[in-house]
């Protein structure tokens, strides 16, 4: 995951951010969401995850982060840097607290910080293998022979929920030499918060018993042990045993407030996809939900393309054989459609899984439940793309407008380039249609040019454009596989205009809307000019939609741009001057390291220095002086 932004950056004002950052794009999504519980996901252009909440309603949660004057600058800075926002919706808000803390126990966003002194969410364990078994709090790998009982939310629900149960059910806390070396109970007896079995206090079986009891408890199978408590509590008050009858009463209170039922989580499911579909308006949305060891690992909506004439079942099953061809898939498959040759499916998934593969369409109980939450979750996300679509059209009508375009643009490409004093520069390319960023179609460019000067942005646009053209001309010259684009934006004022004029004048291509964007006086976004032939530079009104949409495309191809720099730097880093020399492997390279201690000594050395190396040969010392001394 990339890096987040940490509460001690600089500030971020939302007059000069807003802008150029997804208040805009968060707003859009909110007007789109339901009222209704469930659990969104922030994230931003890379497709990192930021933030994962839960909300009671979702509409009115998402845009509480409208209000940016309410907001600490840490979550001011999440919003400006996410570019899409998804949900789950759930039954009930509990139910969104329990799925939120599967998703961020998969996820880790950066903008999560309740747990941000752990790298694992915390679970209660019941360690196996002792007569007595303790109940403690764990982190981390699961070992062989415990049980384990989460994920929670946090350290203080899990610190919560253990001092319950060793008030309830007196389980042992202390680590096994305590126990083996006490000869007299400790603290917690004295204050009932645990049966002291290091003394005999306790038998064993009975010891087994509570331990079964709070298994039940953890699993949410307790409604067997409430009403055995009830039934006690009434024989101990009967009895006049009050003290005894209040204990009951106690364990029956905490297993009420703090076990509750909830269906987004359902432990007869073990391990299998929940795929819905969900189709309306001549377009389809297929959600996918992932169910492993009982518990919800998460979810995903796909939108296939496809005829209007098309089954559901032939949908699903077009979409299911698609969608298993990378991966395994789970033993059961549960769908909300029969598909045409059903049996043929599972089939095949049973030879890709190498095991048994059940499809079913479940009817009736859990199983109808799950069906049921994820076609309603397929619908709401179809209704949400098919809104976000009409925006994009809107959008895109509104950019041929601005550029005096013959039609609406199906393709825009962007283009901007990264380095560093002239260093490791690379240009970038990314696209933009009806449904948003076309990430497949994505482009990185190392730049080349031998002679180029360090840091010639201009010399780097050309190279860039000649290559993607020249190309584009070789592959699709009639302009029929899609290739070509109805707009080309070039980060950069008239200089960069001018050299992407050049390189299609060069290329004999005439009619190829060509325009630059640059930001305006100190560079505040907001007041950026634009820049086309026979046409004077022009500003778009501050609040002009278009501006916005231009503005994120620009943005786009920057951070794509920086994204390519990097890495190409970083691999540059973790070079040597020796991995050009031929000859010289793993062993020499370290032993040559080992003696000089860096390589640029090595670059240095004399060549008696050299052989004097061991495993250093006299030819090889030579190869390697004669490498960094070419004038010798």
């Amino acid at each position: 995951m990339s890096s987040t932004p940490t509460p001690e950056a600089a500030p971020v004002t939302v007059e000069d951010a807003a802008p150029k950052s997804g208040l805009a794009k968060l707003t859009a999504f909110a007007k789109t969401f339901p009222q209704k519980p469930g659990v969104y996901r922030m994230i931003n252009a890379a497709g990192d995850i930021l933030y994962v909440g839960k909300a009671k309603n979702l509409k009115k949660r998402v845009s509480s982060y409208l209000l940016m004057d309410r907001m600490p600058l840490r979550l001011q800075r999440m919003v400006f840097d996410t570019h899409t926002c998804e949900i789950v919706i759930t039954h009930t808000e509990a139910e969104a607290l329990l799925l939120e803390s599967n998703l961020i126990k998969q996820l880790k966003p950066g903008y999560n910080i309740l747990l941000r002194d752990d790298k694992s969410f915390p679970y209660i364990m019941i360690l196996g293998g002792h007569d007595y078994p303790r109940i403690v709090k764990h982190r981390g790998a699961r070992a062989k022979g415990n049980e384990y009982f989460g994920p929670f939310a946090s350290a203080g629900a899990v610190n919560h929920t253990l001092a319950t149960l060793q008030k309830v059910f007196l389980l042992r806390s202390c680590n096994d030499a305590v126990f083996s070396n006490r000869t007299r109970p400790c603290l917690l007896f004295q204050i009932k918060r645990c049966a002291a079995p290091c003394v005999d206090h306790i038998s064993r079986e009975n010891y087994s018993e509570l331990v079964r009891e709070a298994r039940e408890f953890l699993t949410g199978d307790s409604r067997a042990i409430q009403t055995e408590l009830a039934r006690r509590m009434d024989e101990a008050s009967g009895a006049l045993n009050y003290e005894e009858a209040a204990a009951y009463r106690d364990r029956i209170r905490a297993m009420t407030s703090v076990q509750a039922h909830q269906d987004i989580n359902f432990q007869s499911v073990g391990e299998a996809d929940v795929i819905a579909l969900h189709r309306a308006g001549g377009h389809s949305c297929v959600q996918v939900f992932f169910f492993r060891g009982g518990q919800n690992f998460g979810n995903r909506a796909y939108f296939p393309v496809h005829a209007d004439d098309d089954s559901d079942g032939d949908i699903l099953e077009a979409f299911v054989g698609q969608f298993y061809d990378s991966f395994t898939p789970p033993k059961d498959v549960f769908l909300n459609n029969e598909t045409p040759n059903q049996a043929v499916l599972a089939e095949a998934l049973t030879i890709k899984a190498g095991r048994t593969v059940t499809i079913a369409v479940p009817q009736r109980g859990d199983r109808r439940t799950l069906i049921d939450h994820a076609t309603t979750n397929a619908r709401e996300a179809l209704l949400r793309r098919m809104a976000e679509n009409t925006a994009q059209r809107n959008l895109l009508e509104g950019t041929a407008e601005v550029f005096s375009l013959a039609a609406t643009p199906e393709r825009i490409e962007v283009y901007d380039n990264s380095h560093i004093s002239g260093t490791h520069m690379v240009g970038a390319m990314i696209v933009a249609g009806p449904n948003g960023p076309m990430k497949n179609a994505y482009r990185k460019f190392n730049i080349k040019t031998a002679d180029l000067a360090p840091g010639d942005d201009y010399g780097a646009m050309r190279e860039v454009l000649t290559r993607r053209f020249a190309r584009a001309q070789k592959e699709d010259p009639e302009r029929k596989l899609g290739q070509w684009p109805d707009l080309v934006l070039l980060d950069g004022g008239q200089g960069q205009l001018n050299a992407g004029l050049k390189v299609m004048a060069d290329l004999g291509i005439s009619d190829l809307c060509i325009a630059g964007i640059a930001k305006g006086p100190d560079r505040n976004a907001g007041r950026e000019q634009f820049f086309m032939p026979g046409r004077a530079p022009f500003m778009l009104p501050p609040n002009h939609p278009v501006l916005y949409f231009l503005q994120r495309l620009r943005d786009e191809a920057h951070r794509f741009a920086i994204t390519a720099h990097r890495a190409k730097r970083s691999k540059a880093i973790g070079q040597s001057l020796l991995d050009e020399v031929t000859g010289i492997g793993a062993a020499r390279k370290k032993a040559l390291l080992r003696h000089f201690g860096s390589a640029k000594d090595v670059a240095a050395a004399g060549l008696k220095d050299l052989q004097s190396v061991a495993g250093i040969s006299a030819a090889t010392a030579k190869k390697i002086y004669d490498h960094f001394h070419p004038e010798g």
